[in-house]
């Protein structure tokens, strides 16, 4: 199968909005065997909505349209391919009472603004795809010669979910039970340069068995993603589970997960199967290393807290930095980095202390300890292990590249000790 994907909106031109649900459909598709041929963005204007549908479904017969399924008035996906179908609208009261219910489940007082009542407007002969993730339903709409439109809500987390809930199956219904796909795994790395791994990779830098391998780069380290085309489903899951074991044993300790798993998830998992706690001390990093540990759920059982530790001040009086050290080292060093880790683990009783300190910039740099200078800190119950570096990006960039150098540090101490 063959289709183009529409994201409707004027913010989406704009540039307001960063359009995320292409990117996240033609992913999805594709481990179906669905192949998006295009994807174009238009804003909302009836005219240029239904001139866009018509050329999709002049070039492929199915398009995937988000966006414009709102209660306001430039909300205009529905009307603009209803008149494009020839069909009418009409009132549809189960999608109505649905609406209504959410209302009520949202604990607004009263029935919903008149305003609503547009999403309850139907396409004549559409097929009304529930959405239980918003009010906006989704709907499917096909011609005499099978062309279809879906139309999905712009909101990411109402589209993804009312495309899992809803419209998946019937994608694969239409492509039937013989059906190729396009898949990939990928297998995560920090800690190391992109232009190593093709050293470290040897023979199979290009590709594995046939499916080829992208280096992605990153703040996080480099993504390694294999992709397997025009296969089976279960061949093509079989093929990338043999080819990541390939690609982890080359690339080594190095590499830290597959999948979309986070380097925190790792690290915490990693403290729970010894039954240690952590405690973070940060000054450059400014909670970031916490905000990272704390999104994975269950954190709470390994992250004991944590201290920003910004001002001098702060660092002595509750971490326990002498001011010797301070005065004579200076805020970023290896010997304050130490002090923070060990103060932090003492204070609140952990087996992990953390310290990192630096410069994260724009300014606060000098020509001994330039921007993206930073020190870090590793305390496992007095054994430590310190970083000592200069990281590249901006302020942003910095600070997330310090949090990852601590999370690998943390991990390479206690899942692959060298």
């Amino acid at each position: 199968m063959q289709l183009e994907l529409l994201t409707i909106g004027d913010e989406l031109l704009l540039g307001l909005t960063v359009d995320t649900n292409a990117a996240w459909l033609a992913r999805e598709l594709a481990t179906d065997g669905v192949s998006v041929v295009q994807r174009a963005t238009v804003g909302d204007d009836a005219t240029r909505i239904a001139a866009a549908v018509r050329d999709a479904l002049d070039r492929t017969g199915a398009v995937i349209t988000t966006g414009g399924l709102g209660p306001t008035a430039d909300d205009l996906t529905k009307p603009s391919i209803a008149a494009f179908f020839g069909q009418r609208m009409e009132f549809h009261a189960e999608t109505w009472d649905r609406i209504c219910q959410r209302w009520r489940e949202r604990g607004r007082p009263g029935d919903p603004p008149e305003a609503n009542r547009q999403q309850a407007l139907i396409p004549v002969g559409a097929q009304v795809l529930p959405n239980g993730h918003g009010t906006a339903p989704g709907l499917l709409l096909e011609d005499a010669a099978g062309r279809w439109v879906a139309m999905l809500p712009g909101v990411p987390r109402e589209m993804r979910g009312l495309y899992e809930d809803e419209l998946r199956r019937r994608v694969r219904q239409r492509l039937g039970e013989a059906r190729s796909v396009i898949r990939s795994r990928t297998v995560r790395a920090t800690g190391v340069a992109e232009s190593q791994l093709p050293e470290l990779l040897g023979d199979i830098a290009q590709g594995v068995d046939g499916m080829s391998l992208a280096y992605l780069p990153g703040v996080e380290g480099v993504d390694l993603r294999l992709t397997v085309r025009g296969a089976a489903p279960d061949v093509a899951d079989a093929r990338l589970a043999a080819g990541a074991a390939i690609v982890v044993a080359r690339v080594g300790k190095y590499v830290y997960a597959e999948g979309h798993i986070d380097l925190a998830e790792v690290v915490l998992a990693a403290c729970r199967a010894r039954a240690l706690r952590l405690a973070v001390a940060e000054s450059c990093t400014g909670g970031l290393l916490g905000a990272r540990l704390t999104d994975v759920p269950g954190a709470s059982d390994v992250l004991l807290g944590g201290v920003i530790a910004y001002d001098n001040d702060v660092k002595r009086a509750q971490l326990g930095v002498a001011a010797e050290t301070l005065a004579g080292d200076g805020a970023v060093s290896e010997q304050v980095a130490r002090e923070m880790a060990a103060g932090v683990r003492t204070r609140f009783a952990a087996d992990i202390g953390v310290g990192i300190t630096g410069v994260a910039g724009p300014g606060g740099g000098t020509a001994e300890k330039p921007v993206g200078t930073v020190w870090i800190a590793v305390d496992i119950l007095g054994d430590v292990r310190t970083y000592g570096g200069r990281l590249i990006g901006d302020r942003a960039e910095v600070r997330f590249r310090a949090s990852q150098v601590a999370l690998d540090m943390m991990r390479r101490a206690l899942v692959a000790p060298e």
